[in-house]
């Protein structure tokens, strides 16, 4: 089966065009490299030497899409080309195959080339001055030098420019892609910041009013009526507040200039007050947050608040238990509520509450559980029950 050699480039058949119409010049006004009566010529006259001057043309067609074969048949034609009277143009030619399988070769090629025609160089020198111990012979290692050593270490610093610029460039890409994804993965974590935040603080205002209007809307009593009106108001009036402190947040310029500051675990009997005007029965044990990092108040708070706007929706009727203990720098957070079967919950909700208290105490380092587990104070009675340990030490707020 035939070999196909791969398509000569462009330049390739420009270079060989080149090559072939200048030797045949060079030819044509009879200039040689050695005379006609030197001892190494064996094919006297003009006419042989065209012979390795069309092969060296013939393989400058190879010299980027097969250099090794180009090398190796342009080296065999250089041999022939030293027993003629020789042409300048071959030798040109030879010099940039040579270049040419360095820089265009395999990877293996390029390294030994440059060794192998060291040590020609070398021999091309040490060996005829010991033989003839007259000067002019060092001027054949200089010869093979400039024909095969230096044009070999051209190709090589050329080539290892080339690796440098393209690990360069592979690097610059992988950066600017490590870049895209970090961007992308920030845009997502600030995504999912906002979405738990806009959750926890409109989530427990909208409930209260979703569950007051159906009472005002189901019960023909002027009296609770206009007692739900006024819890709705309330409710709207506060989750219009927890809006702008959304907005301040997200923008530097809100209000007077100030960024807006964040709930406090100072700020959980405000909160506690509030789910009792929504007909919680809540009981809160807490601790001062002095002293505690702002990450893990917020996110306790965050949790207490969520909680309690679950158990307005789910909760059977009993008592709400709120309590928060720092331990061994960390802080727990327990908030138990009746847990019984119920048709449907008072008001619709998006599911991602659970989630979103998950999230914070992950972003904390920290473990959370909900779930209906046994009440210890009734027989055969489950509480819901909320458990969340967020750590206090710097370490664990990375």
């Amino acid at each position: 089966m035939a070999v196909r050699l791969p398509r000569p480039r462009r330049f390739d058949v420009y270079a060989a065009s080149a090559g072939l119409l200048g030797g045949l010049l060079l030819w044509g006004i009879g200039l040689g490299v050695r005379p006609a009566d030197e001892p190494v010529v064996l094919f006297d006259g003009r006419w042989p030497l065209l012979v390795p001057l069309a092969v060296m043309a013939g393989c400058e067609l190879l010299r980027r899409a097969a250099p090794r074969t180009g090398l190796l048949v342009g080296t065999a034609a250089l041999i022939a080309d030293t027993l003629t009277q020789g042409s300048l143009v071959t030798l040109i030619m030879y010099t940039d195959l040579m270049y040419a399988a360095v820089l265009y070769g395999p990877p293996a090629s390029a390294r030994r080339i440059p060794w192998i025609t060291g040590l020609l160089t070398v021999a091309g020198t040490v060996v005829p001055f010991a033989l003839w111990r007259v000067p002019e012979a060092l001027l054949i290692g200089v010869a093979v030098g400039v024909v095969s050593f230096a044009p070999a270490s051209t190709g090589l610093i050329v080539r290892n420019h080339r690796e440098a610029a393209d690990a360069a460039l592979l690097r610059a890409e992988q950066t600017a892609l490590l870049a895209e994804m970090d961007r992308a993965q920030a845009v997502t974590a600030e995504r999912s910041r906002m979405a738990r935040e806009l959750h926890d603080m409109v989530a427990n205002h909208l409930s209260a009013i979703a569950i007051h209007s159906t009472a005002a809307l189901s019960l023909d009593d002027p009296a609770t009526t206009r007692q739900a009106l006024g819890v709705i108001r309330e409710n709207s009036v506060e989750g219009l507040a927890e809006m702008r402190r959304l907005i301040g947040i997200l923008r530097d310029d809100a209000g007077d200039g100030e960024p807006a500051a964040a709930p406090t675990l100072d700020s959980l009997g405000a909160l506690v007050e509030g789910a009792r005007a929504n007909g919680l029965d809540v009981v809160l044990e807490t601790v001062s947050g002095e002293g505690l990092p702002a990450p893990v108040e917020l996110a306790a708070y965050r949790i207490v608040q969520e909680s309690l706007t679950n158990a307005l929706k789910h909760a059977s009727r009993g008592t709400v238990r709120v309590g928060l203990s720092r331990r061994d720098d960390v802080l727990r957070v327990r908030v138990t509520s009746p847990y019984g079967d119920r048709e449907a919950p008072r008001a619709p909700g998006s599911g991602a509450g659970l989630v979103g208290m998950r999230e914070r105490a992950a972003l904390l380092h920290g473990t959370f559980e909900a779930g209906p587990v046994a009440d210890p104070d009734s027989t055969g009675g489950k509480i819901w029950t909320v458990r969340a340990t967020l750590p206090l030490t710097e370490g664990d707020l990375a």
